[in-house]
């Protein structure tokens, strides 16, 4: 694994003098610096991929306002919005340095990984603060966050590294829908409808496997199989609409009007392979459509209950 390293934020090659400025100067820059990187590491266009499910959940099972804002769901959405994605993508980054030198994306929106102590270090709290939800959720939402951190991590390191093995690498993603499922268990006290979750676990699928499809020459160049490089680009089109298809019907099954939402997913893609739309910008379209999707899901439960 081939660990980049600038010295300019005080990693193993940095100068002493530049870690202890005082007051201003050099010191804070290498401060600002890292603290820079990691966000960009952590994904920020990402972030509600994680803690929007968290949303999600704890308004579909609340049963009165003040269920929104207890220490579970608060907890819960703290965590999964900033230091869930630093431990995710920073180990995803830790074990694809090599393969990422070939991928023109960490250029553009993404950041190469850099393998200091300290970015390491932050990395692996990252993921040891997410043990103490465990001292906060209540025993029915354990097993659905111990199945996040174990695929979060399993994803991309050994000796599973799932990412690398066609389907398993998209089906693995259910790690996404994890938190809210557990929010919904933490604040409920129950596991929500198995066919709300295994909606939710085909949406995480197509979705994976459509943000693969720029990957999918890098990826063969350095040798990864994906299930987007074993299909290639239009029959992963195809793979993506009908996961996408599968979802909107098992949530139909809970709730028409979810199901009816969920259906602009294979709608979308399938529009996309009509217009010829370049896979590198309809890429981007989808933190804004996932949002505004969660967001009415979420504004629907709400008006629940409140209306009741």
């Amino acid at each position: 694994m081939a660990a980049q390293t600038d010295a300019g934020e005080g990693g193993e090659g940095g100068k002493g003098e530049e870690d202890v400025a005082p007051g201003g100067g050099r010191g804070d820059s290498g401060l600002r610096d890292r603290l820079v990187y990691l966000a960009v590491l952590s994904r920020p266009r990402f972030w509600l991929y994680l803690a929007g499910p968290v949303v999600v959940g704890v308004a579909a099972a609340a049963s009165a306002p003040a269920d929104l804002f207890g220490l579970e769901p608060l907890a819960l959405f703290a965590y999964f919005l900033v230091p869930a994605n630093v431990f995710l993508y920073g180990v995803n980054d830790v074990f694809d340095a090599d393969v990422d030198e070939a991928n023109p994306k960490k250029d553009d929106r993404e950041a190469r990984w850099r393998g200091d102590p300290v970015n390491t270090a932050v990395v692996a709290a990252s993921g040891l603060l997410g043990v103490g939800l465990f001292a906060v959720v209540p025993r029915v939402a354990w097993p659905w966050l111990a199945a996040h951190f174990f695929l979060a991590v399993e994803y991309s390191a050994p000796p599973l590294r799932f990412k690398t093995t066609p389907l398993f690498d998209s089906v693995s993603n259910g790690l996404y829908v994890l938190p809210g499922v557990a929010a919904y268990a933490a604040v409920s006290g129950s596991n929500p409808p198995m066919l709300a979750v295994a909606g939710a676990w085909l949406w995480t699928m197509g979705m994976h496997t459509f943000s693969a499809i720029p990957d999918i020459e890098p990826d063969r160049e350095a040798g990864i199989r994906t299930t987007a490089t074993a299909l290639g680009e239009r029959r992963t089109y195809w793979y993506c609409a009908a996961t996408w298809a599968l979802a909107a019907v098992a949530f139909a099954a809970v709730d028409l009007r979810l199901g009816a939402l969920l259906a602009a997913y294979p709608v979308v893609v399938l529009g996309i392979v009509a217009a010829g739309v370049d896979v590198d910008r309809a890429y981007w379209w989808y933190p804004v459509i996932n949002t505004v999707v969660g967001m009415l899901i979420t504004l629907g439960a709400l008006w629940r209950l409140v209306y009741g």
